[in-house]
């Protein structure tokens, strides 16, 4: 991966705040049984006019070509031009996955075994206990005072979305400023829905509408039905989440004590993906295989995370085809709850220089202008919501791009991605989305593999 190098000074510039979306303190941590242990500590002071600081930024973003790494490195060289004081290496996690972000939690714990880590670090809202309480996550409130980091999600003139703004809260305090996130949305094929006799106008709004409209696609419109991306282990957990919870279920308790994912909501969920692949409304596809196939136009409905939206209308330009979106559908008359996708920003050092370093770019990245750009060249929410509305920011964008409206609309309503407590959250969280990917996939009895699994996963949770 290319590296860049960034300088920044100290000049302090005025940059909003944010991006957001982690574990909400109240949706990743209530409950939890281990305390994080923080000891009160002076604010870190500002750097020196002439204080040379480099640090080093992890962030699965570079990890993935085109306009992630495009986009990320073009902000870190303009924060280079703000604060030329300060040369920032980013990085992508060590590892090989095909989601580079599924790498982040071993690639720090190795860096940090070797006492290498980096200093400011993005990591998923699932992985919120997990970063606090073994990764060494430092408090901002303690870093910098609360009233600088609530200052920050105010912004200059956009505040965050209130539904964004604790996602990185743990027990009273932040931790992690939400960075990007996405609500599960669902992208359809206009063109292919026109083919089968569909109107495109009118996209599904519950499951049975979308399992009757794949039939007609199927059958009609030459393509392939509909691909939901929540039941791989490569897809983790949050839009999972967001289907139990749609169904009126969870997949652990709201105190986090208990797993309930083989309860008749989660098994339903499952059944039904099921069917689909059983009855041909569904190709089976690993994850990055599926979105691609979406892109040259071959599906006809992908419920996905906003994070790819750029590839997919990159995609539909170049088969030239009527990309467009629409909430997720509902089960029947029950409320969807959309959860949400994406990772919060992190100080992992511990030398106070670097703190402050690492502070100046997490405002930076989570400014107003930091997410106009992010927003119209990768697709992530703008948690700063009102930019949409302001014609020196997003205004015209979100006017030419309505593929936004649905998940502006469902923020919302969002619950957070919940995250399972303790340090062994990934075997649990692996093992459960290993069995749904075997039943929607391989074809196992749904309630007797989620059964199975979560017998395993009681018995690595923490013990209260």
């Amino acid at each position: 991966m290319k590296r860049t190098s960034v300088r920044r000074s100290l000049t302090l510039v005025t940059v909003a705040a944010a991006t957001a979306m982690s574990v909400l303190a109240g949706c990743g941590s209530p409950g939890g049984s281990t305390q994080a242990t923080s000891t009160p500590a002076s604010k870190v002071p500002e750097l020196g006019k002439d204080q040379k600081v480099s640090i080093v930024f992890e962030s699965y973003n570079f990890g993935q070509a085109g306009a992630w790494t495009d986009t990320f490195n073009d902000l870190i060289g303009k924060f280079e031009k703000a604060y030329p004081n300060i040369t920032v290496t980013p990085q992508k996690p060590k590892g090989s996955s095909p989601n580079p972000a599924t790498d982040t939690v071993s690639s720090l714990q190795s860096q940090i075994a070797a006492g290498s880590p980096p200093d400011v670090a993005q990591l998923g809202f699932s992985d919120l206990d997990f970063t606090i309480k073994s990764l060494g996550a430092k408090p901002l409130d303690d870093l910098v005072g609360k009233d600088a980091v609530q200052q920050n999600f105010d912004g200059a003139k956009y505040p965050y979305a209130p539904t964004a703004r604790t996602l990185g809260d743990y027990q009273g305090k932040t931790y992690g400023v939400p960075f990007v996130f996405s609500t599960p949305v669902l992208y359809y094929n206009a063109t292919l829905f026109q083919k089968a006799g569909l109107d495109p106008a009118k996209p599904p709004t519950t499951w049975d509408e979308a399992e009757a409209d794949a039939k007609a696609i199927v059958a009609k419109g030459g393509g392939k039905g509909l691909y939901l991306d929540c039941l791989t282990k490569t897809a983790k957990d949050w839009c999972f989440q967001s289907l139990v919870r749609s169904n009126g279920g969870r997949v652990i308790s709201t105190d986090r004590t208990q797993l309930t994912y083989d309860q008749a909501p989660a098994v339903e969920v499952v059944a039904d993906a099921q069917r689909y692949v059983k009855e041909g409304l569904t190709p089976v596809l690993a994850q990055k295989q599926a979105y691609e196939s979406f892109a040259r136009g071959e599906i006809g409905m992908l419920l996905e995370t906003s994070a790819i939206q750029a590839t997919l209308v990159k995609g539909a330009k170049g088969g030239n085809w009527d990309i467009r979106s629409a909430k997720m559908p509902a089960f029947g008359t029950k409320p969807t709850v959309p959860t949400n996708s994406g990772a919060s920003l992190f100080v992992l050092s511990k030398d106070p220089a670097k703190q402050r370093a690492s502070w100046d770019l997490i405002k930076f990245l989570t400014s107003e202008a930091a997410y106009t750009e992010i927003s119209q060249k990768i697709g992530y929410l703008p948690l700063r919501t009102g930019l949409v509305d302001d014609p020196a920011g997003l205004q015209d964008w979100a006017k030419a791009n309505p593929l936004i409206k649905p998940n502006l609309e469902q923020l919302k309503g969002m619950e957070p991605w919940v995250a399972i407590p303790g340090n062994s959250y990934l075997q649990i969280r692996d093992g459960m989305m290993d069995a749904v990917e075997r039943s929607v996939y391989q074809g196992a009895d749904p309630k007797s593999t989620l059964s199975s699994a979560l017998r395993q996963g009681t018995s690595l949770l923490p013990k209260a």
